[in-house]
């Protein structure tokens, strides 16, 4: 009897190292699985922020170059408003000189009417100017208003 008995114990043993075995086979095929499906989803992830970072850095790198092509056109804007603010006063100094002149020297009626049409040209140019200015000045406006 004690010969079965351990025969018994034995086998018994067996069938639950057999058993054990067996468990910690699909334990660890179970956490193969669940460790592929995880890597799967993380990389599936990854590639989603991947995509939405690329489209955040086109889409502030389009911003800059909107801010950019901003930028110059104010700065284009503000030069030719100060260039024609530049040639508005050159043309009112010429008549100032030429008024002075006039006035300063004893030249021939000819020549005062010569300098009277120089000067009624010169604020034609002016005027022309000043029109040109105030469109200048708009479009500067309308540059600003954007930014």
């Amino acid at each position: 009897m004690n010969f079965t008995l351990k025969l018994c114990l034995a086998l018994l043993l067996a069938m639950n190292s057999q058993s054990f075995f067996a468990q910690q086979i699909k334990d660890q095929k179970t956490q193969e699985i669940e460790f592929r499906n995880s890597e799967n989803e993380a990389r599936r992830i990854s590639e989603e922020n991947h995509k939405r970072l690329d489209d955040k850095i086109s889409d502030l790198k389009k911003q800059q170059k909107e801010v950019e092509t901003k930028k110059k056109n104010l700065v284009k804007s503000e030069n030719d408003l100060k260039s024609t603010q530049e040639k508005i006063s050159k043309l009112e100094l010429a008549n100032q000189k030429i008024e002075s002149k006039i006035t300063t020297t004893s030249v021939s009626d000819e020549e005062i009417q010569k300098q009277r049409i120089k000067t009624k040209e010169n604020e034609v140019s002016i005027q022309k100017l000043k029109l040109t200015q105030i469109t200048q000045q708009k479009e500067l406006e309308k540059v600003i208003s954007s930014l």
